[in-house]
């Protein structure tokens, strides 16, 4: 009777022990998940924070890439992803430019950044919402609208295969993100 009683006392705390280590794992996930990033610093000589981007970097203009330049990212970093978007377009966020598994050793893209020209060997390119692998200025349709351009600092090289989406690129950065940088211009068309 007496070991009955003892193995019932243990199994009723299976439980509690179970219950613990669900909410320990969970507990972890979330630390994981929102753990604070690192802020990287990015900047253009193009044009400046939160100020109005040349027509030149635009479908009114060249509609050339501006030229970028980052920092201040961890000594873990692996490689960098770029993503540039409008999140003021009506039909939702839209993406104008994708580049990921950036090495290392590369922390400024020239004006005019084309993969075309392997000026820069080695970086794919993801596919922006006017369906193509390069660069897409800002075109809004009406009003002044917000551009983004985010550099990620990831602890690796991601297995993605060139002309992914953006959206494929950030489920894919999930739990590599070191550090990220936003540079926010505006534009409106003439």
């Amino acid at each position: 009777m007496k070991k009955l009683k003892t193995l019932a006392w243990v199994a009723s705390l299976f439980p509690w022990v179970f219950a613990f280590g669900l909410v320990s794992t969970l507990m972890g996930q979330n630390q994981k998940k929102n753990k604070i990033l690192k802020e990287m610093h990015i900047h253009s000589n193009g044009f400046q924070q939160n100020e109005m981007i040349p027509s030149k970097y635009t479908c009114d203009g060249i509609n050339v890439s501006p030229p970028l330049e980052w920092s201040e990212f961890p000594s873990e970093t692996k490689s960098f992803a770029l993503i540039c978007d409008d999140p003021d377009a009506p039909s939702g966020t839209w993406v104008h430019w994708v580049l990921f598994n950036i090495p290392l050793t590369i922390t400024q893209l020239p004006e005019n950044f084309l993969l075309k020209n392997k000026s820069i060997k080695g970086i794919p390119g993801g596919r922006n919402d006017f369906g193509k692998m390069e660069y897409g200025g800002p075109c809004p349709p009406g009003g002044i609208h917000r551009y983004f351009f985010k550099i990620y600092a990831l602890d690796t090289f991601l297995n993605e295969k060139e002309g992914i989406s953006a959206a494929t690129l950030v489920k894919a950065m999930e739990g590599h993100v070191l550090a990220k940088g936003d540079l926010m211009g505006k534009y409106m068309r003439k």
